[in-house]
């Protein structure tokens, strides 16, 4: 029997991944509460049940200082249930504007304020965290890629870890990306908008692609900038890390640096067992 726990921050994704695990054919069940955790662990995995795969959603409205519902699982492990904890995380600024676009009320926050209810439960699930099988950063992640991550865990049973790399193009005339942990720039190539039939296309056209990486140097950045993610990428997942967000960038975030970006990810995506993700921040901003 396959038994997922599905935990994390508040607006994070839970209810989102439990429905596609459903989908999947797992027995799902949400907010069990604490008391009754232990006793459906144990009825649920009597031998030659029905039921093989399930996943049991929990969060800290069960209990709010979490520590029983930690303590519960860290004994059911110890006691041979193979239980896989995922955790579900998202960056404090990105769970703050979910909670305000839906107007939910966040559950460590009363009549508070969110960012301080986001905060507090932070804290209360970090030696969870630190315990996780899986951990997905579903902070820039669309629906599908959501779907993906979880179809090479569960359904695929690839071997994993929990690095999500984002590969993104952006203009520096547009400021850097505040979220980048390496910086490139692409500049160095020639510009594809001095040229009339290239200058209202983008990266993403043909003709602009075929033009910037007509130059041999073009070629050569990526074979070195591969080469350095491949030695660096380990060491980020032998130090918990579980997100790296590369960016390339080129004066406006149009051409040099979307058709470069799109490249490094065509020779990155089947490299390793990681998560990867191409990102275009400012392909559509008017201007250069």
């Amino acid at each position: 029997m396959r038994f997922v726990i599905v935990t994390g921050m508040s607006g994070g994704g839970k209810s989102t991944v439990l429905k596609m695990l459903e989908d999947a054919g797992f027995y799902c069940v949400d907010n069990l509460p604490v008391s009754l955790i232990e006793k459906f662990v144990e009825l649920i995995s009597v031998p030659n049940s029905e039921v093989q795969k399930v996943a049991l959603g929990i969060d800290v409205r069960a209990d709010q200082d979490f520590k029983e519902t930690t303590a519960i699982i860290s004994d059911l492990k110890k006691r041979g249930y193979g239980l896989e904890i995922l955790f579900m995380e998202a960056d404090d600024e990105v769970l703050i504007k979910r909670y305000k676009e839906t107007r939910r009320i966040h559950p460590l926050a009363a009549e508070g304020r969110v960012e301080d209810g986001v905060k507090k439960e932070r804290k209360v699930l970090d030696k969870i965290r630190k315990k996780a099988d899986y951990v997905i950063d579903s902070t820039n992640l669309l629906t599908r890629e959501l779907k993906a991550e979880l179809d090479r865990i569960f359904i695929n049973n690839e071997e994993y870890n929990s690095l999500i790399v984002t590969v993104m193009s952006f203009g520096f005339k547009h400021g850097i990306p505040s979220d980048a942990d390496l910086v490139f720039d692409v500049r160095f190539l020639p510009n594809p908008f001095y040229i009339e039939k290239l200058k209202h296309l983008t990266g993403q056209d043909k003709d602009v692609s075929d033009y910037v990486m007509s130059f041999p140097e073009a070629h050569t950045f990526l074979d070195k900038l591969k080469d350095m993610l491949e030695f660096l990428i380990p060491n980020y997942v032998n130090e918990g890390k579980y997100r790296l967000v590369v960016a390339i960038g080129c004066t406006g975030g149009k051409h040099r640096s979307v058709t470069l970006t799109n490249a490094l990810y065509d020779r990155m995506k089947d490299a390793g067992n990681y998560g990867i993700k191409v990102f275009h921040r400012d392909i559509s901003v008017p201007g250069k």
